[in-house]
Order: C-alpha cells, then structure tokens, then sequence
C-alpha cells in the first residue's frame, strides 16, 4: 500500500516547485495602493504557506539531500536563510498594513524569498533530481503527510485568508455560478415532478 501511495504521489521536487509557484503568485497580487484588509491577508497567507514549506524542507528534504550529497554550499545556506525569512516574518506579523514600514518588510521579505527560490530551482532541486532519483515520490509522500499535519490547524485562516485576497470579480463570477447551478438544478427537479 506504502508503495502505491508513494507512486500517486508528486515528487519531492515538484511539491517544492509548486510551493514555489504559489507564494511567488500571492506576492505579485501585493500592490502598495492594494486595500488594507487585503494586504494583511496576503501577507498572512504568504508567510503561513513559507513557515510551513521552510519547516517541511528542514524535516524532510534537506536532511535526505544532505545524506545524498553531504558537501554543498547551497545547502548550506538554506537554513540560514529560512532563519531570515522567519525574522521578516516576524516583523511583519507586528505591523499594521496602513503602516508604510508594512510595505517595506513585505517587499524585502519578498526579495529574500526570491533569492532563495533562485537558488533551489537552479541548484537543489535538479541536484535532488539526480542523487535522489530512486526516492523521489517516497520523500513526496512523506511531505504530503506531514503538510496535512502542519496545515490542519490553520484550515480556517487560510479559508479566510483565501477570500479575503480573491478579487471581486472572481467571486462575483463563483456567485453567479452557484446561482445558476441551483436555479438549474431546481428547473430539472420541477421538470422530474411534472414528469413523474
């Protein structure tokens, strides 16, 4: 069964990637004239989703790529750089987004994460790719089991915090959606009554 879930399982790599993708495209909805609420809320979806992907690397990812590949440099620094991140985020949890020091952290957190993404994706992960080939879907599975831990707790913020930075006319479009779908789905059953 280990064996199956690990085969359904993306690869520790591209989980990483898609960590990656995901707090980069959060990042670029932040705009300095962006509404206050909705910059605490990317702000807080930002840093909720790094705090969890620096910790699932340090428990999972980098110790199996340091058993691979014990000597190197980028490695090195990564944890370090999680550090920096941790402090950015920190800070930014204390400031108020009106405040203009909010935008200032916001975008150096922005920066540090940037940098740090450089050098996994050109780096880490193809070296991952090659020393850890065989163990891939494995250390992918391992990651989702333990991201389902790490995020069970903060289902309901990242709910809120999800709204909160949709924009409106997504949610205008899902509403209409949901309107439509239950105005059909009340169409077929008076259809199905008058029928029956």
């Amino acid at each position: 069964m280990n064996q199956f879930l690990n085969k359904l399982s993306p690869s520790i790599t591209n989980m990483i990637r898609m960590d990656h993708t995901h707090v980069l495209a959060t990042f670029h909805q932040y705009e300095v004239d962006t509404p206050p609420k909705t910059k605490q809320a990317l702000a807080k979806t930002v840093c909720l989703a790094l705090e969890i992907h620096a910790q699932l690397e340090e428990e999972i990812f980098y110790p199996a790529l340091r058993e691979a590949q014990s000597d190197n440099a980028v490695l090195d620094k990564s944890v370090p750089e999680h550090d920096e991140m941790r402090t950015l985020i920190a800070r930014l949890r204390t400031l108020d987004p009106t405040d203009p020091e909010h935008d200032r952290v916001f975008m150096s957190l922005m920066r540090a994460v940037m940098h740090h993404v450089a050098d996994e994706e050109t780096t880490l992960l193809p070296q991952a790719e090659l020393g850890l080939a065989d163990r891939l879907n494995e250390l992918g599975a391992k990651m989702t089991k333990r991201r389902l831990e790490l995020t069970a707790p903060h289902a309901g913020e990242i709910a809120a915090n999800t709204v909160r930075t949709m924009p409106a006319s997504s949610m205008a479009l899902a509403a209409g959606a949901l309107l439509m779908g239950g105005y059909m789905l009340k169409q077929t059953f008076r259809h199905r009554r008058h029928m029956g």
